[in-house]
Order: structure tokens, then sequence, then C-alpha cells
């Protein structure tokens, strides 16, 4: 086992260098710079100035200079200065942010993988019945239906034509007075949409793949002995099927650690939570080159750790994995 954990600790530092040597590349080569963004409403700058800005942010130097030269930082955790008229430190923007979309994005990934397993378990011990079929139904929609769509439509109805939640921020103005009960009960109505649009599509596609791993368990020759023998359908389905339907479930959880950055650009965007979505999404738009590499260093190392989690899971649930066999 020890020899295993070494090996995929290796592998993972060739992974990151390629990985950010990707990225810094292809945000590179995508069309207009900082300096033209930030002057495009000022068409009195002089080319000299631009010039001036440009070396002020090193972008006058080669493309494989500029790279050494962020990774030289990034090996003393010194993500750089911002790209904004602020020209704050990345790490402290980051800092600031990444507590919220943790917390939504772990609530998010909670709550869907408490509601898919039992749906998919549900689903494949009723196969075929009016409710299987109704939650297959479910699940197409769920994959078909665009997330920013149907946070439009949930802001519509619930907080335009309803009125009964917020549709923006984290709370609402002059929170700061309210006792603690009501500025729970805030917050809670603020964070109620973006929740369910983070856990919709997922919670689709989740219980779909649970169906699909309890049905191929429950087709063993060891599950027809242990009915065979008399056990209880909640014993056969609980205590047999079920631990081992859920190790490929394993692998999803460790690909969801990099989603809970990069699955909050989207409804923190549209709900304007205040949180790393928002972040990325604006350091795009503004060609924010040291902030925009902060936060997808951050997501290729959940990925990485997600990765190596997930074999460490599988290893020691199948001992041919940790000893090197099948």
């Amino acid at each position: 086992m020890t020899n295993y954990l070494i090996k995929r600790l290796l592998m993972m530092f060739p992974l990151f260098l390629g990985i950010t040597l990707i990225t810094f590349t292809v945000i590179h080569l995508a069309p207009g710079e900082p300096v033209e963004m930030q002057t495009a409403m000022s068409p009195k700058v002089s080319a000299a100035a631009r010039e001036r800005m440009r070396t002020f942010y090193g972008l006058d130097k080669p493309l494989h200079v500029q790279y050494l030269s962020w990774l030289k930082r990034l090996s003393v955790l010194d993500f750089g200065r911002s790209f904004a008229p602020d020209n704050r430190p990345v790490i402290d923007k980051i800092s600031e942010r990444i507590p919220i979309t943790l917390s939504l994005s772990i609530m998010a990934l909670i709550i869907e993988f408490c509601l898919a397993i039992p749906i998919g378990i549900f689903a494949a011990t009723h196969q075929d019945t009016a409710l299987d079929k109704g939650i297959t139904v479910f699940v197409f929609a769920g994959f078909a239906v665009p997330t920013f769509w149907l946070a439009l439509l949930l802001m519509y109805l619930f907080g335009v034509k309803l009125a009964w939640l917020p549709i923006s921020g984290l709370h609402s103005l002059g929170s700061e007075s309210f006792g603690a009960i009501r500025w729970f009960w805030d917050m809670l109505k603020h964070l109620l949409l973006p929740i369910i649009i983070a856990t919709f599509g997922s919670l689709a596609g989740l219980s779909r793949y649970m169906r699909s791993t309890m049905l191929e368990v429950i087709r063993q020759d060891y599950i027809t002995t242990a009915r065979a023998k008399g056990l209880t359908e909640r014993s056969v389905i609980f205590r047999h099927a079920l631990r081992n339907a859920l190790l490929p479930v394993i692998t999803l959880l460790g690909f969801s650690l990099p989603g809970l950055i990069g699955g909050s650009v989207i409804f923190e965007t549209i709900f304007a939570i205040p949180g790393m979505g928002q972040l990325f999404y604006m350091g795009v738009m503004s060609r924010d080159y040291p902030l925009v590499m902060g936060i997808l260093v951050i997501g290729a190392l959940l990925t990485l750790v997600g990765n190596l989690l997930a074999d460490i899971s599988y290893a020691f649930a199948d001992p041919r994995i940790r000893h090197g066999k099948g």
C-alpha cells in the first residue's frame, strides 16, 4: 500500500506542471490583453502609456519567460498581484471568497449524495415500474435543462411573481441589525435557490449512475445465493448489494472535489453571490491572468487530490489494486 501511495504522489507533480503549462498558454492565447481591456473605454490613452502598462505587468516578455517567472513565484505560494485597478495580492482575493463557495458547494454536494443514492436504489429495486419510469423522466429532464435557464425561471417565479425568495446576494440590506434567528433565516432564504440549482443537474446524473450500478450488483450470483438462504430483501439490498454498488460512486465523489469551485461559476454569477465562481468570471472577462491562474491552480489541485482520494478508497476496497494485481 505504501508503494502504491508513493507512486500516485509522484505522478501528481508532472501532471500538475502539465496542467499549469497548458492553462497558462491557453489563457494568454485568448484574444484581448489586460491592457486592452482596461483602456478600451479610454481612447485618449496613448500607445506609449499602453506599452508602459504592458511592461509593468510583465506582458512584454516572451511567454515561456512569463511562465517560468509565474512558476517561480508559485513555488513560494505567491500567486502574484491582480491586474485589476486595486492591484491586490491574488491570494487575498481568493481567501476572502473561497469560504463562501466551499460552504455552498459542500452543502449542495451533501444534499446531492443524500438524495441521489436512495433514489438510485429505489429505482433499481423497482425496475420498470411507473415510479422507475417517472424517475427516468426526471433524470433526462435534469440532463436536458440548462442550468442558467432553470435558474432564471426559478428567479422569475419565486422572486418576481410570487416574491417568496430573494434572487441575489447572501443577505438583505440592513441584515446587520437583525437578531440571530432572523439573520439565519434571511441567509437561508438567499441560499435556497442557488443550492437547488447547484444540486439539480448533478442529482439527476448521480441517481442514474447509482441505479445502473445497483442493477448490475443485484444480478450477481452471490445476491441470488443470499436470497436463497432466506435473507430478507432489506438485508440483501442494504447489507450485501449496497456495499459493492457504492464502490463506483467513490470515483464520482473524488471527481466532485474540483466541481466545488468550477461548478459555482454559473449560479454565483446569476445570483450575484460573492464567491470564487463570480470572482473567476470577473477575472476571465477582464483578462486578469494572475487571478485566473490562481483559481485554476486551486481547481487543478482539487482535481488531483480528488483522484488520489478515489484511488486510495478503491485500494482499500479492492486488495487487487493495492497489491498491483488485476
